[in-house]
């Protein structure tokens, strides 16, 4: 039968494993990750590994000595479960291969925006905004958490607090002006 006909792509490294395509990180750039965002990726990947597929091997193994394979759904949803998980672990094992931990408290007390820094700024004028600059693979949007390689990321980083810079967006450019800059504390290991 041909590729063409397949459901599955055959290259799933631009995939995340749930479905969803993986974050861009520009050509030849690094993988920054914070040790907190490194910890999360590596004990989601040993829970998959350690839990989830053993336990969806199980029920595949249950479901096909139930006979019929064609029909039987648990049989059906535990394989395609079975490959999404896969796909998961492979991502997450990529991901943490090519990961850099930076940890961000080393510039605690500075007033400059680099790689994990807390940044208050105003923009244009009227809108005041509080961004946190993470790795791609540990951002969450709803906490107002945004990539490096983010636009107004890359807009804010290097300066300091005071500075105006400009972002520009498809709505034309907007200035940023820094308000405050802060990090994490530094935790005693």
């Amino acid at each position: 039968m041909s590729k063409a006909f397949t459901k599955e792509a055959e290259d799933d490294s631009a995939d995340d494993g749930l479905g969803a395509p993986a974050s861009p990180l520009p050509g030849g750039s690094k993988n920054y990750i914070t040790p907190a965002g490194y910890a999360r990726l590596r004990a989601e990947l040993l829970d998959l590994m350690d839990n989830e597929r053993p336990k969806m091997v199980e029920i595949v193994h249950w479901a096909a000595s139930n006979g019929d394979r064609s029909e039987n759904g648990d049989y059906l949803y535990g394989k395609k479960r079975l490959r999404e998980i896969d796909r998961r672990i492979r991502f997450l094992t990529k991901r943490l291969d090519i990961a850099e931990v930076v940890d961000p408290s080393i510039h605690e007390g500075r007033d400059q925006v680099f790689f994990g820094a807390t940044v208050t700024y105003m923009e244009d004028g009227d809108i005041e905004r509080t961004v946190t600059i993470l790795g791609v693979d540990e951002v969450d949007t709803l906490q107002s958490q945004v990539s490096w390689v983010s636009p107004v990321a890359r807009a804010l980083l290097k300066s300091r607090e005071g500075d105006e810079v400009r972002l520009s967006t498809p709505g034309g450019a907007r200035t940023l002006e820094v308000l405050k800059v802060g990090y994490p504390a530094k935790t005693s290991s």
